[in-house]
């Protein structure tokens, strides 16, 4: 008798256990974006998340808030403020600024991406913050005066804006935000709205494209890559950075792999309309603002930073603002050790006057 006839008639015995191929291991290198960061399942994968931070990065899917100690003592947020997280992201800020405000004060949270924002209000609620003190609103920035008005909330004490994109973000290959994962050329904040990154690149003009590459990332080879890549279709992240670095074939790996981030950065921008938003955002701060209350801004790059300096000092000199930070604040050597991601950050903040 065969063996194979065999093992047929043991399994097909009644009370037999059916035999179950055992997984496929999946190498040192796993293709599975869910199974090459085990920081995802971070209780079951505790030592690998030990690992990650003590290497000084920041666990995938997770986001590490910058520049927090410095954050809290600008804005100085205290029991009974109202306060408003204008980009609430994973919640970073949020959980560190409610229990200042309690008891008394509450916190409004937006965030333009329906696919985090759910996530985040869960992860607070968990902590023990209900409805009464914090409130999450799928809006970005600039719809702030639209969630005061329909929450009749004349004014806030305390506005906090991180432009950062989240960690989940970056780390999450569906977005397409990343020059170092493979997924679809998306970068959309909102992924329910706008055109994705794929498609904005496939129409623009060269001209066009090399003003943007120039104004959104300081992009010094703008004018070669435009004619590299406007009008071209790519639909993954990764067909983007190999054009790019197909265009730089002199230039070494570290700096091409700069100037790819800069491209996706500059892209990122125009995909979402950030600097629109931002200066919508800057316009109406004033009016949202309470007597002497205060807002930080915190920015990841100059066209950001360039802004929020330009508002804030036209503010000041019209009188909308009694004080105006002078100079930028920045991460201290610690922070920048422990979270490389924290190193562009810079620091802006601003306070009403009393009247």
């Amino acid at each position: 008798m065969k063996l194979g006839l065999v093992i047929d008639d043991i399994v097909s015995q009644p009370g037999a256990t059916p035999h179950k191929r055992r997984p496929r291991y999946p190498g040192r290198n796993p293709r599975r974006f869910e199974d090459k960061y085990k920081e995802h399942d971070p209780a079951r994968y505790a030592e690998t998340v030990d690992k990650v931070l003590a290497s000084g990065k920041t666990p995938a899917g997770t986001h590490r808030p910058v520049m927090a100690a410095e954050i809290l003592e600008t804005l100085a947020p205290k029991p009974g403020d109202v306060a408003a997280d204008c980009t609430l992201g994973f919640g970073g800020h949020a959980q560190q600024l409610l229990p200042r405000l309690l008891p008394g004060g509450r916190l409004l949270g937006l965030d333009a991406d329906p696919v985090e924002l759910p996530k985040t209000e869960a992860r607070l609620r968990a902590l023990g913050f209900g409805a009464e003190v914090f409130t999450a609103h799928r809006s970005n920035f600039a719809g702030l005066p639209q969630i005061l008005a329909g929450a009749g909330i004349p004014g806030v004490d305390v506005v906090l804006a991180d432009l950062g994109v989240s960690s989940m973000q970056l780390d999450d290959p569906r977005r397409g935000f990343s020059v170092k994962y493979e997924g679809p050329l998306d970068m959309r904040m909102n992924p329910l709205r706008g055109q994705p990154a794929s498609a904005f690149l496939a129409r623009v003009r060269p001209g066009d494209l090399e003003r943007l590459l120039s104004e959104n990332a300081d992009e010094p080879r703008a004018a070669l890559l435009s004619r590299v890549l406007a009008g071209r279709v790519f639909a993954t992240t990764t067909a983007l950075a190999g054009a790019i670095r197909g265009a730089l074939p002199q230039v070494n790996k570290a700096d091409c792999d700069l100037t790819a981030r800069r491209v996706f950065q500059a892209l990122r921008i125009a995909v979402n309309d950030e600097f629109s938003a931002l200066e919508t955002f800057l316009r109406n701060l004033p009016a949202c603002l309470k007597a002497g209350g205060r807002a930080a801004i915190l920015t990841f790059h100059s066209g950001e930073d360039r802004r929020v300096k330009k508002f804030f000092e036209a503010g000041f000199r019209e009188g909308m603002y009694a004080e105006i930070s002078r100079e930028i604040i920045r991460p201290g050597p610690d922070e920048r050790r422990a979270n490389p991601r924290s190193v562009p950050a810079k620091l802006r903040w601003a306070r009403k006057g009393q009247r």
